[in-house]
């Protein structure tokens, strides 16, 4: 198909090309003297998109996943006790691998739509007096769902009751999209993935620790080797690894973190959160309803889109792909056929998301939905618009008097009037 894949899952998301063309390089050796200029480098960038002073980033090649596993591993011991909520797939999941790892976790469920609830939370941590949770899982932005979560509301409840257990977040699909601050909301354990906000491909799982979290890793007892704190410490003090990194994905993450802090943190999330509003100002306008029950939850990196009962929203995904080459996210677990998801993070404008709302409306339509032809397009055209920065004015130079035209001659009158 001619033109390009317009890709609007919420992840992996569109690779800029400065990020392309910096890791479009020839191999090097990951050993020699020069190496430790670029790990280092990264490494301490890494503590400003996380906003910390004294955390401690560590790049595992891996997906999310691994850094999840990471920080349950390099910090817990087996039946250790971990308080949790669960209110999507992504939330679930690593609910199932602490569990797995021989954890003890005490679930709080929430329905899929809703966001982490801080007072269940706060409960159940004022009620374990003999301080036997040693840690608090909360998904910051739930990807399945389309749901934000107040972090900010956990770690204040962790401090206002004293509590000694890690605040450890699921970061993948908001840090470097999304607010998030480490050191000012308690967050002991941030993880997240290359393939989201950091604008990259899929492989490299991220963790950030809080020095306490740090003082936790001789008394843990978990197994762990590929994903140890201890090894990359050590390596990471010299500026290597304790295996191969991928030289191209860290002059990648380089460049990421430039552009970043390129154009302000303040200014990426003022950005996601302007595109996602043009966004939802569209499903009003198709009639539609997001999976988040109310506007708090709102996520500003993907929106999940209900679709009316007797639709399948598997085909409206299968008919954007097919028919208009426009990736959209599917329904997973009990949403499976129930929504359809639109992500908007990452290296993204106006037009490129219009590209990608227009999209969706044309494939719901050919699967019968009841949408009016352009009617998300012009409401997010119209919100985009009237949220536009103002044009500055550009200092011209005064425009000089148009000149008199001069008498036409005695030979142009004559071809004039033959003309006529």
């Amino acid at each position: 198909m001619a033109g390009r894949n317009f890709l609007f899952v919420p992840g992996p998301t569109n690779v800029p090309d400065r990020i392309l063309r910096a890791m479009h390089r020839a191999m090097e050796d990951h050993r020699s003297s020069d190496f430790p200029g670029l790990a280092t480098s990264v490494l301490e960038d890494l503590r400003q998109i996380f906003k910390t002073i004294s955390g401690q980033a560590f790049l595992f090649p891996s997906s999310g996943t691994g850094a999840w596993e990471a920080s349950l591993t390099n910090t817990l011991s087996p039946a250790d006790r971990v308080l949790a909520s669960r209110f999507g797939m992504f939330s679930h999941l690593w609910i199932d691998m602490a569990q797995r790892l021989g954890l003890e976790v005490e679930v709080l469920d929430a329905e899929w739509g809703e966001g982490a609830p801080v007072e269940r939370y706060r409960e159940a941590l004022a009620g374990d007096k003999g301080h036997k949770i040693k840690a608090v899982l909360v998904t910051h932005n739930e990807t399945a769902t389309g749901v934000t979560s107040d972090v900010a509301g956990v770690g204040r409840v962790l401090k206002e009751l004293q509590h000694p257990a890690l605040l450890m977040v699921d970061g993948v699909s908001s840090i470097a999209s999304i607010d998030f601050r480490m050191d000012e909301w308690g967050v002991d354990l941030a993880v997240t993935g290359s393939q989201k906000g950091l604008m990259m491909p899929a492989g490299l799982g991220i963790v950030c620790a809080s020095q306490k979290a740090l003082s936790t890793y001789d008394q843990a007892r978990l197994p762990r080797c590929y994903f140890d704190f201890g090894d990359m410490r050590k390596a990471n003090a010299t500026g290597y690894f304790p295996y191969t990194p991928s030289i191209p994905m860290l002059y990648g993450l380089r460049e990421a973190i430039a552009m970043l802090l390129e154009e302000g943190l303040e200014n990426v999330f003022a950005r996601h959160h302007r595109l996602a509003e043009g966004t939802r100002q569209a499903v009003k306008a198709w009639g539609l309803e997001l999976c988040a029950r109310k506007p708090e939850w709102n996520s500003d990196t993907v929106s999940a889109i209900m679709v009316p009962a007797g639709i399948n929203a598997a085909e409206v995904i299968d008919v954007a792909y097919r028919r208009y080459d426009l990736a959209l996210g599917a329904g997973l677990a009990r949403m499976a056929g129930r929504l359809f998801r639109i992500g908007h993070l990452g290296d993204l404008n106006e037009l490129m998301l219009l590209g990608g709302v227009a999209g969706a409306e044309m494939a719901m339509r050919d699967v019968g939905m009841k949408v009016t032809p352009g009617s998300g397009v012009a409401a997010a055209q119209e919100y985009w618009r009237g949220t536009a920065k103002p044009l500055a004015k550009r200092d011209l130079p005064p425009r000089a008097p148009d000149a008199q035209p001069a008498a036409p001659s005695a030979k142009e009158k004559a071809t004039a009037g033959a003309a006529r």
